[in-house]
């Protein structure tokens, strides 16, 4: 439960960030496993759609970090602020589309690549 200011003035735009980072990288994950490693195992039999796996799962990482890095340090008034709603969506939208359209484009990119 907020505290102070936050739960008198509305959502805390850093734990939301957070929150939805966190989702994010869950959903790229699956969607890498079943999606990309899926395509990649049509076309190669050995071990290097799991190393891809790892690479593609860790390079999302900094990018996510990027995003909650924007939010996570605003003070209790800034985290509250409504008026940066425009903003936390803007970055929330971006942040999405990363995370579902990467996989999706390098599955197309692998079936292509593989057929």
């Amino acid at each position: 439960m907020a505290t102070g200011h936050t739960a008198r003035r509305g959502r805390d735009w850093r734990k939301a960030m957070s929150d939805n980072v966190a989702l994010a990288l869950l959903v790229y994950t699956a969607l890498q496993i079943f999606m990309t490693v899926g395509a990649m195992k049509q076309g190669a039999s050995s071990i290097l759609p799991y190393l891809a796996l790892i690479v593609l799962v860790g390079g999302i990482i900094p990018a996510c970090r990027w995003f909650e890095r924007r939010w996570v340090g605003l003070s209790d008034d800034e985290a509250a602020d409504i008026e940066r709603k425009p903003a936390f969506r803007r970055d929330q939208i971006m942040l999405w589309a990363l995370a579902i359209g990467l996989p999706v484009a390098l599955t197309a990119f692998f079936k292509l690549a593989f057929s």
